[in-house]
């Protein structure tokens, strides 16, 4: 977290934080600040005076290390996105586009900036160029290194059609080539949306934030009224402390540690987002995450991988599941459609089939919606494949029972089943599945074990739609949805008081998206849907859910936890300070001096001390978050006043000790 590499630069930023009008959104350290200019001022008139000005110049001193303390803080916690945002910015500056006069024609390309280009304009990105800005794959495939922007170095695969389509601004093209679509204005592509994000630039309080900011504020305002009401009984009395304790009693009351450390809070709470490759356009979204307990999921590219892919060969009586395998290759050769690749894919790996150039002047059987079925016309014969039922009632022949037998087993247990034939004659069926991500059952498992009900939505009939939750894991499913009815459930359970999130990548999930609480876009989503969400996940994988909500956790329970260390310090600090303020006018006090510090001078300065250096002990903390275990309410709140309600209180009187004997060793108070 406290990268020493970022240290220089963070301490820089601290300093330009002092500035008054940087530090007007943050009361209390503005409180502090200006109480530390009045302290500074008065310590510099009794220097010019001749009077004695140390005392003075030490708490002006640590009062303005608590200011800088304060800032440095949240400028370690913008370090980070700061050095991620520089990369980003480099990577999109530097790119430059191969734009097509005409999409058609990739022999024919015209060299230009990447910031140049325009919603619609048409690029070729071949091996080694890097994608110039966000847009949708019109053609072609390509393996992409998506590295720079999720920092995973395995390349994924892009594609026309379907729904992996969508690329991203600052990735590389690996292997073979694409023809790109601008959807992006310049200004507005994901990457200057990012690069807003990590710099901090688009980050707005949330809430949460604002309300402890308003409480903040009010205890800073009953505590100048405290201690203007203790200047008026002191002067009452005759012996009016000085305006150096006054201001010491004032910064050491008010909640001047949770006040340093609560931007750091949240800009961090963002940037372990970013760190788990996850994009919040919204910090309102990070801290509902922490509340969600309904989680709607998308079927297809969400739960399964969103390409039906070949699962299975079920060859009928009579014929080797290899001849049915290389007839279902032949039949495939023309088929550009992810179905059609897989079949190729699965014929390989199960019989190590490689398909064949498809031969020159031949006759192609292109699939379309009336036939539902496609294939080769070549000299060994003619080969078929395509629906079962379509296919079957082609040959004019009555099935084989072996071959109803497996459609129907394929179908019953979520499936698609294609039909194989050549010559007119049936050879057997293959299983298209709609494969469910691998490991997503465990990751479900664990979403239940924090108290999330999981709900998986699709438009598939009741059959596939329950052979799938099966297979997954979820909770419950709604199947035959439309976009209308995912926003009705939406809106019903929030009706109920429930915090939704949901987790799409299509169009048809963009209403849903909008509606949810948290809206998690797959990153390899429409371009409707990212848009829609307030989360965007680089990876594509809707479990990440698990990451986001324990960061919504994490970051209202580091908040909640250093909120209650922040005002339970206080109370070691009323008995250092208010004992050495008043011992001399009422010496009945001087038993509450249980920490037995040496003088009153010393007292005042080991409060203000311990003051300003408990900030700089605590930002690892602020940073890294408060370590979240799935458990109830109670016990989460036991355990905050346990751990930080009582170490609150033990750790000032153990601290402000240990600089009281260190100020004596020193001969300073």
């Amino acid at each position: 977290m406290l990268d020493p590499a970022l240290l220089p630069r963070a301490l820089g930023d601290a300093v330009r934080k002092l500035n008054p009008l940087t530090l007007l959104r943050n009361p209390v350290i503005f409180v502090t600040e200006v109480v530390s200019i009045l302290v500074t001022v008065l310590a510099i008139r009794a220097a010019l005076g001749g009077q004695a000005w140390g005392f003075q110049a030490g708490i002006a001193l640590w009062l303005w290390f608590t200011v800088l303390f304060a800032t440095f803080a949240e400028a370690v916690a913008e370090g980070r996105g700061r050095a991620r945002a520089e990369s980003l910015r480099k990577a999109r500056t530097e790119a430059q586009a191969k734009v097509l006069p005409r999409s058609d024609d990739r022999s024919n390309w015209q060299l230009r900036n990447a910031t140049e280009l325009r919603v619609g304009d048409h690029v070729l990105v071949e091996p080694g160029d890097i994608v110039p800005s966000d847009g949708e794959v019109v053609q072609g495939i390509a393996s992409v290194n998506e590295a720079a922007v999720t920092g995973e170095s395995a390349p994924v695969i892009r594609e026309s059609g379907g729904d992996r389509s969508a690329v991203t601004g600052g990735t590389t093209v690996v292997s073979d080539w694409i023809v790109v679509k601008i959807t992006a204005a310049p200004g507005s592509t994901f990457i200057d949306r990012m690069i807003a994000l990590v710099e901090g630039a688009s980050r707005q309080k949330t809430p949460n934030e604002i309300a402890l900011d308003i409480l903040l504020a009010g205890m800073t305002i009953i505590f100048l009224i405290a201690v203007a009401s203790v200047v008026g009984l002191a002067s009452w009395n005759g012996t009016p402390p000085s305006v150096p304790v006054l201001a010491a009693l004032l910064v050491t009351l008010i909640p001047t540690t949770i006040g340093g450390l609560l931007s750091a809070i949240g800009i961090a709470g963002m940037d372990r987002l970013v760190r788990f490759n996850v994009m919040a356009t919204s910090g309102r979204a990070v801290e509902a995450a922490g509340d969600v307990d309904v989680l709607l999921l998308d079927k297809t590219g969400t739960i399964t991988l969103g390409n039906r892919q070949a699962a299975g060969f079920y060859p009928v009586p009579g014929v080797a599941e290899r001849d049915l395998a290389e007839a279902a290759v032949l039949s495939s050769l023309a088929d550009e459609t992810p179905e059609g690749r897989s079949v190729l894919a699965f014929a390989r790996d199960r019989h190590g089939i490689t398909p064949p150039p498809v031969p020159a002047n031949v006759n192609i059987v292109p699939f379309t919606a009336q036939t539902r079925i496609s294939g080769l016309d070549l000299p060994s014969g003619q080969f078929r494949k395509g629906a079962a039922d379509s296919l079957i009632r082609s040959t004019g022949q009555e099935a084989p029972a072996a071959l109803r037998d497996a459609v129907d087993r394929i179908a019953r247990q979520g499936g698609t089943p294609l039909a194989v034939a050549k010559d007119g004659r049936l050879l057997g069926a293959i299983e298209l599945k709609d494969v469910v991500k691998p490991g997503i059952r465990e990751r479900f498992v664990q979403l239940r074990a924090m108290g999330i009900r999981t709900v998986m939505v699709t438009g598939d009939n009741r059959l596939t739609a329950a052979a799938i939750a099966t297979e997954a894991g979820v909770d419950d499913f709604i199947a035959e949805a439309t976009p209308q009815d995912k926003l009705q459930y939406i809106r019903n359970a929030q009706a109920e008081g429930r915090l939704v999130a949901m987790a799409g990548d299509g169009t048809n999930d963009a209403p849903a998206l909008a509606q949810a609480d948290v809206g998690v876009a797959m990153q390899t989503g429409t371009q409707a849907a990212r848009e829609a969400g307030n989360m965007v996940d680089l990876d594509s994988d809707p479990t990440k859910l698990i990451e986001v909500v324990e960061i919504g956790k994490q970051l209202l329970i580091t908040r909640g936890a250093l909120t209650t260390f922040s005002i339970a310090n206080d109370v070691a600090k009323y008995f250092a300070i208010l004992p050495a303020i008043f011992v001399l006018q009422y010496p009945g006090l001087q038993a509450l001096n249980v920490m037995r510090l040496a003088s009153p001078e010393s007292a005042i300065l080991s409060a203000v001390i311990f003051n300003a250096l408990i900030i700089v002990a605590l930002v690892p903390l602020a940073l890294r978050g408060v370590r979240y275990t799935p458990s109830g309410a109670a016990a989460l709140l036991r355990r905050n006043l346990l751990v930080y309600g009582l170490g609150g209180i033990v750790a000032p009187f153990a601290g402000i000790k240990v600089i009281d004997l260190l100020l004596q060793l020193l001969g300073i108070a």
